[in-house]
C-alpha cells in the first residue's frame, strides 16, 4: 500500500511546475498583440489542460477562466464602441448619437463614430488580457493548491494557508448550492427566482460556517500559528531582503513589460528574485514544521518550466527584433499575418503535453 502511494505521488507533477509554465505563457502574451498568436497561445494552454487535467473540483475552474475572458473583450469592445478611442479611422461602422460633454471632461466623449480601426485595436487590446487570464486559468486547473501549499516556504505559510483556502471555498460552495437545487427539484418545490434563493442560501451559509468551524478546530489541534524565537537581527535582515527582494521584482516586471526597460528589466529581476529567496528562506526560521512526502521538483518539472520559459524569451526576442509581426498595425487597418518562427516558439509550450505524467492513467 505504502510503495503504490509513493509510485502515485512520484508519477504527480511538482504544482509549481505548472505555475511558472503557465506565468511563462501569460508573459509571452503581454509581449504581442498579434491575434494569431494569441489564439496560438490559447490553443496551446487548452491543449495541455485538456490532456494533462486530473479529475477533480478544482480542475473545473478552466472553463471559468474562459468566461472571463471572453467578457473581458465584450467589455473592452463595448468601451471602444460608448467611450471612443484615439486611435483614427476612416472606416467608419455606424455612427451613434454623440452625447455633449461639459469642457472639463475634454479628452472624453460619449458617442460618435465608431471605426473599425478602433474596434481592431479594442480588440487586440482585450485579446491580450484574455489569454493572461486563460493562462492563470489553465494554473489553476492543473496544480492541486494543497499540495502546492505544502511546497512554500515556511515563511509564506499563513498566507498560502488563507489563499488555499479562499480558493477550495467557491467550488464547495458551488457544490452545496447544485446538491441543494436538486434535492428541492426531487421535493416538487422551486429552485428559481428569489424564494428558491433565499431558501437555497440559507443552508448554503450553515454548511460554510460549520465547514469553516471543522476548519479551525482542526488547525488549532495541528499547531497552526506556532512560531519559533529567532534573534532581532535575522528578523530585521528578513524583513530587508523580503521588502527590497519584492520591490525589485515589480520594477523588473515593468521593465519587461514595456520597451523602455527592457535593458534593466531582466538584471533587476534577477536580482530582486535572489533577495526576495534569501529573505524567505531566513523568514522560513520562524515557522518549524516537518512536510509529510514533499513533491521532488524532477526532470519532468524542469522540461515544463523551460517550455514555458523558452516562449516567453523567444516571443521577447521577436518584439524586439521585429516589432511589426508581434505587433501589427490599425492605422491603416491590415490583416494581421502569422510569423513563421515565433509561431514554432509558442509551439514549444506544448511540451508539457507529453512530458508530463497523465493523471487519469494508473500508477
Amino acid at each position: 500500500m505504502g510503495s503504490a502511494t509513493g509510485r502515485g505521488r512520484r508519477a504527480q507533477l511538482h504544482p509549481g511546475a505548472w505555475w511558472l509554465w503557465a506565468l511563462a505563457l501569460g508573459t509571452a502574451a503581454t509581449r504581442t498583440t498579434n491575434p494569431l498568436l494569441l489564439a496560438l497561445l490559447i490553443t496551446v494552454s487548452a491543449y495541455v489542460v485538456a490532456t494533462r487535467r486530473p479529475d477533480t473540483p478544482w480542475s473545473r475552474s478552466y472553463g471559468a477562466f474562459v468566461k472571463l475572458a471572453l467578457a473581458v473583450i465584450v467589455i473592452r469592445l463595448l468601451f471602444a464602441i460608448v467611450l471612443g478611442s484615439p486611435i483614427p479611422g476612416t472606416h467608419t461602422l455606424l455612427t451613434l448619437p454623440e452625447l455633449p460633454l461639459p469642457a472639463w471632461a475634454q479628452g472624453i466623449r460619449l458617442g460618435g463614430e465608431v471605426t473599425a480601426e478602433a474596434l481592431a485595436f479594442a480588440l487586440y487590446d482585450g485579446l491580450r488580457l484574455a489569454t493572461l487570464l486563460i493562462c492563470v486559468g489553465a494554473a489553476n486547473a492543473l496544480a492541486n493548491p494543497s499540495r502546492l501549499l505544502k511546497s512554500l516556504p515556511g515563511a509564506l505559510y499563513e498566507m498560502g494557508v488563507a489563499v488555499v483556502v479562499a480558493l477550495t471555498f467557491a467550488p464547495n460552495l458551488i457544490a452545496d448550492v447544485q446538491r441543494l437545487r436538486a434535492a428541492r427539484r426531487l421535493r416538487g418545490r422551486p429552485d428559481n427566482g428569489v424564494r428558491g434563493l433565499l431558501q437555497v442560501g440559507l443552508p448554503v451559509l450553515e454548511g460554510a460556517l460549520e465547514r469553516s468551524v471543522s476548519l479551525a478546530a482542526a488547525m488549532d489541534a495541528r499547531g497552526y500559528g506556532r512560531t519559533a524565537q529567532v534573534p532581532p537581527a535575522v528578523r530585521r535582515t528578513t524583513a530587508a531582503l523580503t521588502l527590497g527582494g519584492l520591490l525589485g521584482v515589480c520594477a523588473g516586471t515593468y521593465g519587461l513589460l514595456t520597451a523602455e526597460g527592457a535593458a534593466y528589466g531582466f538584471p533587476l529581476l534577477l536580482a530582486g528574485l535572489a533577495a526576495a529567496l534569501a529573505g524567505l528562506r531566513l523568514g522560513g526560521r520562524r515557522s518549524p514544521r516537518t512536510r509529510y512526502r514533499p513533491d521532488r521538483w524532477d526532470v519532468r518539472a524542469w522540461l515544463v518550466v523551460a517550455s514555458g520559459v523558452g516562449v516567453a524569451a523567444l516571443l521577447a526576442l521577436a518584439a524586439a527584433r521585429d516589432p511589426a509581426a508581434l505587433h501589427p498595425g490599425v492605422v491603416p487597418l491590415v490583416a494581421p499575418t502569422l510569423p513563421l518562427w515565433p509561431a514554432a516558439a509558442v509551439l514549444l509550450g506544448l511540451l508539457p503535453a507529453f512530458v508530463a505524467p497523465d493523471p487519469k492513467e494508473p500508477s
